[in-house]
């Protein structure tokens, strides 16, 4: 069994697949079906125009080394997905280590419990804030209070789920988005062990959202702080990009590679270090010194005139995300902390999220506060330009109309916060 095993995760398809997990309605007939612009009848010459809209979508995006440590079930999600102060249309949550990164987590079969927890926990989250809008107060004319029912489609959906080994990427959005997510696909890239596992590498998910194409790329890069080690996460970023390959579509009119998306963000524990003195760059972390800090962030060098050049990152504004004591506001390896002859690790901003590309505006770049782990949590939030073909719309508004309404009525959530899923080989909406 073992030999087998380790086969297939060597010779993995490069190829993305739609193998993932995701939510899907249990009666197909409520899924959005728009004929096909391939028939000569609908071709977009005779029926469309080429006109499109320009809307603005808010997306999130979290990532998380957790350490190889189990949510609890009191984790406030709340907290990290921010769901009191802001609201998205999109989630996207990348984590690293969600299981002890073991010789039989790497070459045995993936342990899906763990994801399903943290799938549950964000659900619940997410879907929360939408449960309490769902009975709205307001007065009648004898001044009484009644109850209503908020807007429909406001829920939040899993479109995507996707794990490899400890790297753990999961896509929400709202419902009224469901059907407009086409063709979405998965693709892993090992640069583990062997150049080719999964407890390094990547998980990288697409799709069509109208007429704009999406790519998240969640990486867990190669670790180690001493000189030349970048270069190692260098070439694990060459090898995710080179090799990253996804399907062409049914009109072969789809983007195979990372950079050919329209609107791509990378997220993950890039693990770049600060290329000073480990004395130093405590001194410096001490006095909240970050610009000069950053000045020899390995990172940013890169994105400069490196191997992530045309790559763009926000303003870092907030302390190293790691290495901390777990359950502690204080970082690892200090005076009287560290045994003899263990590893120190100085202070870095491992955990990180840059894009490329034009279309994507971020507006939040900061991190969160859970300590459980010996990393901190980072998150942003951008505002993604999305094409609408215009004259679609009015096609859906004249054809579809009465059909639509009932679908949406037909999508509204189970009463039920477990996380009800299943994976299937193919995802069509």
């Amino acid at each position: 069994m073992w030999p087998r095993l380790v086969a297939n995760k060597i010779l993995r398809k490069r190829l993305g697949s739609k193998n993932f997990v995701a939510d899907f309605p249990s009666n197909k007939e409520t899924l959005l079906e728009i004929p096909s612009l391939d028939q000569p009848s609908l071709k977009p010459k005779t029926i469309f125009s080429h006109h499109k809209d320009a809307h603005n979508y808010r997306i999130f995006v979290s990532t998380w080394n957790v350490g190889g440590v189990a949510p609890h079930e009191d984790l406030d999600m709340e907290d990290l997905l921010d769901t009191g102060n802001t609201s998205s249309d999109i989630y996207v949550l990348g984590f690293q280590e969600i299981v002890p990164l073991s010789t039989s987590n790497v070459l045995g079969p993936e342990n899906g419990k763990v994801s399903m927890k943290w799938n549950s926990l964000i659900r619940e989250a997410l879907n929360k804030k939408t449960r309490c809008r769902d009975k709205i107060q307001h007065s009648n004319e004898d001044g009484k209070l009644s109850i209503g029912n908020s807007i429909p489609g406001q829920d939040f959906r899993c479109v995507m789920s996707k794990q490899m080994v400890g790297i753990l990427i999961s896509v929400w959005v709202r419902s009224y988005l469901c059907p407009y997510i086409e063709y979405p696909s998965v693709s892993c890239i090992g640069c583990g062990i062997m150049g080719c596992l999964g407890n390094k590498g990547s998980v990288s998910v697409r799709f069509r959202l109208h007429e704009t194409s999406f790519c998240f790329v969640c990486c867990h890069l190669a670790s180690g702080g001493r000189e030349g080690d970048e270069k190692l996460r260098n070439s694990n970023v060459s090898e995710i990009l080179s090799r990253t390959s996804f399907p062409r579509g049914p009109s072969l009119d789809f983007p195979r590679k990372i950079l050919d998306h329209d609107r791509v963000i990378l997220l993950g524990d890039l693990n770049y270090r600060i290329s000073l003195p480990e004395s130093t760059v405590r001194l410096l972390v001490d006095r909240r010194e970050w610009n000069a800090l950053l000045e020899n962030d390995q990172l940013r060098l890169e994105l400069m005139n490196g191997q992530l050049k045309g790559w763009h990152e926000g303003s870092i504004t907030f302390a190293p995300t790691y290495k901390y004591c777990p359950n502690s506001d204080v970082y690892y390896g200090g005076f009287n902390q560290s045994k003899k002859g263990e590893k120190k690790r100085a202070p870095a901003w491992c955990d990180r999220i840059i894009w490329y590309g034009e279309g994507l505006k971020q507006h939040v770049y900061n991190r969160g506060e859970e300590n459980f782990s010996d990393h901190r949590p980072v998150k942003a939030i951008f505002t993604a330009e999305v094409g609408v073909l215009h004259s679609l719309k009015q096609f859906q508004s004249i054809f579809l109309s009465d059909r639509f309404d009932r679908i949406t009525s037909q999508l509204e959530l189970s009463s039920t916060n477990d996380f009800q899923c299943k994976e299937r080989s193919s995802f069509q909406i």
